[in-house]
């Protein structure tokens, strides 16, 4: 297989000083692709100091852009994302591979709880691991993870689906699971981040990231959302129907009112599924 990797990169320059002399040296051979997400330091100067081949943005446009970006440029069977930052180790991409010669179409490197970047993000990744689970049936150990391999031709179908921000891990992932493209995970070890800090805001970012857990659902499988909370007003207006009629002899506005969500985020849940398996027709 030829291999491509794809490193997105804003104010890297000490992680990629690091990072890609390892690349190199464990994948002599691959090709080494740095999007330069508008970087205000000397990143796109010192990735192509040491061999990458640099994109540039005249302006940041996110992670998921800049992963967009790398992947239509790479030329390799085999894709491989990882950050510029220094976290994840050029050597364990061989871990990433090896899957892939066994029928996978794409593998991700799970982290393991010390490998979280603190202890809201592990409880945050741990939640969604819960629920990518529960709508997929399949045991997802990282959803979040940006290191991972994939095959070129079967990512680039679901470019037109990934964000601009931070979650192509999660939507990606989600796709492949809905596409039956198989996945899997191999156990990685990751290292404290050079550099610049963390783009994320956990402020910021948190409503973000609330997003993301409807965003699983309804990326997979929109009935699994919709259904348990169309039952959820169901049950709370046949409840409050009868106790006002115990209490008071009469049907309250509010019982129907509960009573009408409940058709109507089942007929959203509906729509929503056929929308979701058009979108995933051309794959199927």
């Amino acid at each position: 297989m030829s291999i491509s990797i794809v490193l997105p990169a804003k104010n890297e320059s000490e992680g990629l000083r690091r990072t890609l002399p390892a690349l190199r040296a464990a994948l002599p051979d691959a090709e080494i692709i740095v999007v330069n997400d508008g970087s205000t330091d000397d990143t796109a100067q010192v990735a192509s100091s040491l061999g990458a081949k640099v994109l540039s943005s005249p302006y940041s446009m996110g992670n998921g852009a800049a992963i967009k970006r790398g992947a239509r440029a790479a030329r390799g069977e085999v894709i491989v994302f990882m950050d510029a930052d220094g976290q994840h180790d050029p050597a364990q991409i061989a871990r990433l591979l090896e899957p892939m010669e066994r029928g996978y179409d794409m593998v991700v490197g799970a982290r393991s709880a010390s490998g979280q970047a603190s202890v809201g993000r592990g409880a945050a990744n741990a939640l969604y691991n819960r629920l990518a689970s529960w709508m997929t049936g399949h045991k997802v150990l990282d959803l979040t993870s940006g290191f991972r391999a994939v095959r070129a031709a079967k990512f680039r179908e679901f470019l037109y689906l990934l964000p601009n921000g931070f979650s192509y891990p999660t939507t990606s992932t989600m796709a492949f699971f809905r596409s039956a493209y198989p996945v899997t995970y191999v156990p990685v070890e990751v290292a404290r981040r050079v550099g610049t800090q963390s783009h994320i805001r956990p402020l910021r970012d948190g409503v973000r990231f609330l997003l993301i857990i409807f965003k699983i659902a309804t990326l997979y499988s929109p009935l699994k959302l919709f259904v348990p909370t169309s039952m959820l007003f169901l049950l709370l207006g046949l409840g409050h129907y009868a106790w006002t009629f115990y209490a008071h002899g009469r049907f309250t506005n509010m019982s129907a009112l509960m009573l009408s969500a409940a058709v109507i985020v089942f007929l959203i849940g509906l729509i929503s599924e056929q929308i979701t398996a058009l979108t995933y027709k051309h794959s199927d």
